[in-house]
């Protein structure tokens, strides 16, 4: 019997298939916004245990767990982010999945915590796991409709299923060592699963569609680090006689992430996922941009609290909290989106600033270099603007 032509289509559900990754006018949709809210909550929750380890005087320790966990953040962001813009049906089943990974991003920030105190995972862990066997579905429910690029979604969901039953099990190592040269094979692994999936087929990615979603990240995550950076001070301002350095640091934080925000949104991002290979160095890049924009905020907190003598931090280490994150942030933008669209003077200012910033501690006034440094980059990138389509940074340097 054939099917009335208006019927509704079976449980309501929109076949998954791969999108145009040419269509007109494609743009993050308010679930995906909705989505990169709960992440924002994990990146404030690491960046405060961050600032609460390195305050206590534990540099070391607390840098390096804040890049793990943070892996754990940006990489389950980015897998869903890159399987939206490929297969988004926006359909009741889709809408429902994506809230329980959200659900997942709640229980592994719940979990920072006591990565932090006692490095124990196995929260965090179960959060991470949780979203990513939410992702093998996904991957298994396109699929059923995506055409050629069929083995490739077999590839990841199989891929990131293996790499699961692996992190469940890592969690029963108890020797230090192999728990460490355990942890790193793991996160190795993750990486490779895109690599070897999109060997053989890639998925269609839509480039203003994806680094649209960088960018929208991007500004979330500067928002946080203007909010905590605000606080920060703003709960200081009762605790000093002297509220001048306590308010520039202040100014000076606004300035600066202003000039973050400004130096990000120069270059058109879309350029550079033309191909496999930009398109991984894109999306992998952006764990230092993102992790340095959410230590960012870490850094002024542990500035002022130097200020108060509330920190077992030396104060030239307390300033380098900020200034080597901005400089980390500045340097990954150059090298993924600038470099190729700049000409010679803009190559030329934007490296020299970024590590010229890691000069701040020399004078007594906190930021005030880098603040300097970052104003100058962005007088440069009004003065020069991006390439022409079709023109290359190193044409530029030859003309």
């Amino acid at each position: 019997m054939t099917a009335h032509p208006f019927a509704a289509p079976r449980l309501r559900l929109t076949p998954m298939r791969p999108r145009d990754p040419g269509e007109e006018g494609r743009a993050a949709s308010t679930l995906e916004l909705f989505f990169d809210l709960v992440f924002v909550i994990a990146v404030s929750i690491a960046s405060s245990h961050l600032h609460d380890t390195i305050t206590a005087g534990r540099l070391g320790e607390g840098v390096v767990d804040y890049l793990l966990v943070f892996f754990g953040i940006w990489w389950a962001w980015m897998n869903f982010t890159w399987f939206a813009t490929s297969f988004d049906t926006d359909d009741w089943l889709y809408r429902v999945l994506t809230i329980v990974q959200m659900g997942g991003v709640l229980i592994l920030a719940a979990g920072i915590g006591p990565v932090f105190a006692d490095a124990d995972f196995r929260l965090l862990i179960a959060g991470y796991v949780l979203m990513r066997i939410i992702m093998i579905s996904q991957w298994l429910r396109a699929a059923r409709g995506a055409g050629a690029a069929r083995w490739t979604t077999i590839v990841y969901a199989c891929g990131i299923g293996i790499v699961q039953i692996l992190w469940v099990a890592w969690l029963a190592i108890d020797d230090p060592v192999f728990r460490g040269v355990g942890l790193g094979v793991l996160i190795l692994a993750e990486i490779a699963v895109p690599v070897i999936a999109e060997a053989r087929g890639t998925t269609p990615w839509h480039p203003h569609h994806i680094t649209e979603r960088y960018g929208c990240f991007t500004i979330i995550v500067l928002g946080e680090s203007l909010l905590a950076s605000a606080n920060t001070v703003f709960e200081a301002l009762g605790e000093v006689d002297d509220i001048v350095p306590l308010i520039s640091l202040g100014v000076l934080s606004l300035i600066v992430t202003a000039a973050m925000w400004w130096i990000y949104f120069w270059p058109p991002h879309h350029r550079a996922i033309g191909s496999l290979g930009g398109s991984l160095r894109y999306g992998y890049g952006h764990y230092f941009i993102f992790a340095a924009a959410g230590a960012f905020s870490a850094g002024v907190g542990i500035e002022a609290d130097s200020q108060l003598g509330a920190s077992a931090l030396d104060p030239a280490l307390a300033t380098f909290t900020v200034s080597v994150p901005i400089a980390v942030f500045v340097l990954g933008v150059r090298v993924l989106a600038i470099r190729a669209n700049a000409d010679a003077v803009v190559n030329t200012v934007v490296p020299a600033c970024a590590l010229l910033v890691l000069l701040d501690p020399i004078i007594p006034v906190p930021t005030f270099l880098t603040t300097f440094f970052m104003v100058s980059i962005v007088i440069t990138l009004v003065v020069f603007p991006p390439l022409e389509e079709g023109r290359t940074g190193a044409e530029a340097v030859v003309r």
